[in-house]
């Protein structure tokens, strides 16, 4: 089991940059690959970022190829993701997910994630 809270959303204007951090506790967080996927309104959740559990590899949608980019820190227990030149359709709830997996690729289905958190708010205005 592991418990994985959001931080960091917010009003930006267009062009501007955030960083939503994902703290974790419970079970060994190196041991779990993480995951960014984001809702809008009206919209099925979409997957952003992954990061494998080594943090050794990541993949992107390709709307936030080059923008936004994800890491950990094992030692802090704690997934970020940076997000720069943001645009108003990155406007969505943001979660963090938590996989048991330890498969070297990133996990980028978010039917392979068991552990979610509670989202966080990311609006952008034009």
């Amino acid at each position: 089991q592991v418990q994985l809270v959001e931080t960091g959303g917010g009003l930006v204007q267009a062009g501007g940059s955030l960083r939503l951090s994902c703290a974790a506790s419970g079970r060994t967080f190196s041991s779990y690959a993480m995951g960014w996927f984001r809702q809008a309104p009206g919209k099925e959740r979409e997957f952003v970022a992954a990061i494998n559990w080594s943090g050794g590899r990541t993949d992107y949608s390709d709307s936030v190829q080059g923008r936004f980019t994800i890491s950990r820190d094992n030692a802090k227990s704690t997934v970020y993701l940076q997000m720069n030149s943001l645009r108003p359709e990155d406007t969505a709830v943001y979660y963090c997910a938590a996989s048991v997996s330890i498969s070297i690729a990133p996990i980028t289905s978010k039917y392979d994630y068991a552990y979610w958190g509670q989202g966080t708010q990311v609006t952008v205005s034009s």
